[in-house]
């Protein structure tokens, strides 16, 4: 069973409980005060849709091992983009908004070694929370089992998983 620790919410770290991938990463500030709020307010509000509403981005980025072919690859990112279908609550309603893929294709120099990205655009912190799940929300009645199998069958084919997730709540107008 893999279990990820996903962005600001939760160090953005990936372990894999059999020891063959553990890169855990102590917990931020970040991650330790929603972890904090979500012991307080408890799983049914903390993933409620309408917690805290307002687009939230959630940004993560894959490096593969170097033995996963290109059929891999894709397969894995085939499914991530499933999710924008698949992730429902359990009365059917939609968690995702949208989302995008793609390679890395920047020439900076500053991937770390991160070859495929993804954007989820969520309505919510609630809506995110419900999605993320694990190890943030543990009851799974209260987080999507779409994406907590999704990360099951991603496990094995990554080397590194970053995450960060933030509320598109300040615009920029040029």
């Amino acid at each position: 069973m893999a279990i990820w620790c996903l962005g600001a919410a939760a160090g953005a770290a990936f372990i894999h409980t059999n020891n063959v991938l553990a890169q855990s990463l102590p917990l931020s500030q970040t991650a330790q005060f929603v972890r904090a709020e979500a012991r307080h307010v408890g799983d049914a509000l903390f993933t409620a849709p309408d917690y805290k509403p307002g687009i939230v981005r959630h940004m993560v980025m894959f490096r593969f091992k170097p033995h996963v072919t290109q059929a891999e690859r894709d397969d894995v990112t085939k499914r991530f983009v499933a999710l924008a279908q698949l992730s429902r609550r359990p009365d059917g309603r939609a968690v995702v908004t949208s989302v995008e893929a793609g390679p890395q294709i920047s020439g900076e120099n500053a991937d770390l070694g991160l070859e495929q990205g993804y954007l989820v655009t969520f309505r919510s912190q609630g809506d995110r929370n419900f999605y993320v799940g694990q190890p943030v929300v543990t009851d799974n009645r209260y987080f999507d089992p779409a994406h907590d199998a999704f990360k099951k069958f991603a496990g094995p084919y990554l080397e590194r998983v970053v995450v960060f997730d933030f509320p598109t709540d300040v615009h920029f107008q040029p």
